[in-house]
């Protein structure tokens, strides 16, 4: 089983709720798939390397990770030539969404990227155990419609960048 982990910057700390099931990721032996990003992706790559874990994949846009806590083997994704910022690191995220079997999320709810990764998932009918941070809550989204709720407890900002990100993933139309 593979999971793909990810969540926002701003987290830099993760709490008992999300240890606790990132040690039962870790008890039942599951592969982890984490980035390079710093919070959330450098919190969760501590957790398992003060573990010892080494079921783990360090996914990095042109194989240069910006944090490999544990020194574990890291996956290089291209990016688009002149790619920056959001759109250069989406597809590292994208590689990890089609790779892994489920995603946790831990998310600040207004996060763009982990945002986008919980609608990857679900659009490839992933499961996604999601911790929304702003109300301390465990969530399950398998749906669009169970993420729409979840954003619905968002700010409108965040409700706006959901309807792009959405655009943005609807499949083209062949006339």
């Amino acid at each position: 089983m593979k999971v793909f982990i990810a969540g926002a910057r701003s987290i830099t700390t993760l709490n008992a709720p999300v240890q606790k099931r990132m040690m039962s990721i870790y008890e039942k032996g599951y592969s982890v798939l984490v980035g390079d990003c710093y919070g959330v992706d450098a919190s969760v790559q501590r957790f398992y390397a003060n573990l010892g874990y080494q079921n783990v994949c360090v996914y990095a846009s042109g194989g240069r990770a910006r944090n490999n806590v544990g020194h574990w083997a890291i996956k290089s994704v291209s990016a688009s030539p002149g790619a920056r910022g959001f759109d250069f690191y989406k597809q590292k995220d994208l590689a990890m969404a089609n790779e892994a079997d489920y995603g946790f999320m831990i998310w600040d709810g207004e996060s763009r990227g982990t945002l986008n990764n919980i609608i990857n998932l679900v659009l490839q009918n992933k499961s996604v155990l999601l911790y929304l941070a702003p109300v301390n809550q465990m969530l399950v989204v398998k749906t669009l419609g169970d993420c729409s709720k979840v954003v619905s407890l968002c700010m409108p900002k965040t409700q706006a960048i959901y309807g792009q990100l959405l655009q943005a993933a609807a499949p083209v139309q062949v006339p």
